[in-house]
């Protein structure tokens, strides 16, 4: 029982008090082990096993190709040819936030660096058009959060490592969770600016599209090459992430947008991002093997079969909790702390183990841009200026296209398995 409830109510507690999530897995742990007269090694060891998973290899790899395309300036490429062929729209600006971030996020894999590299160049360019500068700044936090759904994807990687799930397979679950998300969003930019007589911008011309279109051929070829080598079995998820770095890297030579000096501080811009993710998985994985062997997550998931015995309401009941500990606790901790369990439940309810990481990952993508700790709404606020409040207020409609897309998701199977080989 000791074991248990430090593993329960220790680890709450830690977080309540703030302690990073890394730390607090890993001083419960410590307790756990000591408490139950284990061998100390087994942290140890469990670290090291945690961390030495070749798929792992795709998070700061991921990490690295979204800071070499934003130094690169791909991202702005994107943006001017998106501008080029929807800006003269009603909410142009608005929708060429959401269509820029599609494609990079397919580039890079991060929600976060996502939302960085478009909202840097969009917000203040949204404000300049005659957009409210909270809606600037919570459209491009929701359009960042795309990064976890549109392939290839960070969240997936990470879903895929704790279920033991194919990671292309996961990759093909999101794509139409995240291209509804997409349409969503830009009903979201059209009405904003229908409502609010934002002005429209002038027509490119056909010239103008040309030019843009070849000034941002490489980046728009990024994708393709990526996803291509993929589904093309050329190379692996992880491989692929290594050669998105490649990519952005010989075409910022190529190009002369890459100032090679940058380099060092982009790697350790994406080391230090990539360090707190890495320790979380790295010393979850022993506090897995405690919740396994003491059945924690085997007893909630027959507790549940038992008191919920409709499918529909269990995982309903899922997405609720998911998305209140989303607003209080890092996306990446609840993966890999719950896993296990979440993972106990779909099983005892016959859930799809694709379909369920789809589930996850859209709840994720959630959480990145739900107050008050998304990591995204973060960014926003750093690169507008504005308060957690104001954005938090703006980005509600938002919220509730993703959550009509969760509740698609959930309880539409062929919604996030339509795309899987058959």
């Amino acid at each position: 029982m000791s074991v248990t409830l430090l593993l329960t109510g220790g680890f709450a507690l830690l977080v309540i008090c703030a302690i990073p999530f890394a730390i607090s897995i890993g001083l419960v742990t410590l307790g756990s082990v000591i408490s139950g007269d284990m061998e100390p090694a087994f942290l140890a060891q469990q670290i090291i096993a945690g961390s030495q998973s070749f798929s792992l290899l795709a998070i700061p790899l991921f990490m690295l190709a979204g800071e070499i395309m934003t130094a690169g300036k791909l991202s702005q490429r994107l943006v001017e040819v998106a501008s080029t062929l929807v800006g003269h729209r009603t909410g142009g600006l608005a929708i060429v936030t959401v269509l820029a971030a599609t494609v990079f996020a397919a580039i890079s894999g991060s929600a976060p660096a996502t939302t960085a590299a478009i909202g840097g160049i969009m917000i203040p360019a949204m404000v300049k058009a005659g957009y409210d500068k909270a809606f600037a700044a919570s459209i491009a936090v929701s359009a960042g959060v795309l990064g976890p759904l549109i392939p290839p994807s960070i969240a997936f990687v990470i879903w895929g490592i704790v279920a033991e799930q194919s990671i292309g397979r996961l990759f093909l679950s999101g794509v139409i969770p995240g291209l509804s998300i997409v349409v969503g969003l830009i009903f979201v930019c059209w009405l904003h600016a229908r409502r609010n007589n934002v002005p429209k911008m002038a027509p490119a011309s056909w010239s103008q599209v040309g030019r843009a279109i070849r000034d941002g051929k490489w980046a728009l070829l990024s994708p393709v090459f990526v996803l291509g080598g993929i589904y093309g079995g050329v190379f692996t998820p992880t491989e692929a992430a290594a050669m998105s770095c490649v990519y952005a890297l010989v075409v910022g030579v190529l190009t002369g947008t890459l100032d090679l000096r940058q380099m060092p501080e982009l790697f350790i811009r994406s080391a230090r991002t990539s360090a707190m993710v890495t320790s979380i998985i790295a010393v979850s994985v022993g506090f897995g093997v405690l919740v396994a062997q003491e059945r924690i997550a085997v007893d909630f998931a027959a507790w549940m079969a038992d008191n919920l015995r409709d499918k529909w309401l269990a995982l309903a009941s899922l997405n609720l909790a998911f998305f209140l500990l989303a607003a209080v606790m890092d996306e990446i901790a609840i993966m890999v702390v719950l896993g296990p369990m979440l993972i106990a439940i779909a099983t005892r309810f016959g859930v799809d183990p694709v379909h369920f990481g789809a589930i996850i990952v859209t709840n994720v993508a959630i959480g990145m841009a739900a107050p008050p700790i998304g990591y995204c709404l973060f960014v926003g606020m750093a690169i507008s200026g504005l308060s957690l409040a104001r954005i938090s207020r703006a980005i509600w409609p938002q919220i509730l296209v993703m959550l009509v897309v969760l509740m698609l998701t959930t309880y539409i199977p062929e919604f996030a398995l339509l795309l899987q080989p058959k």
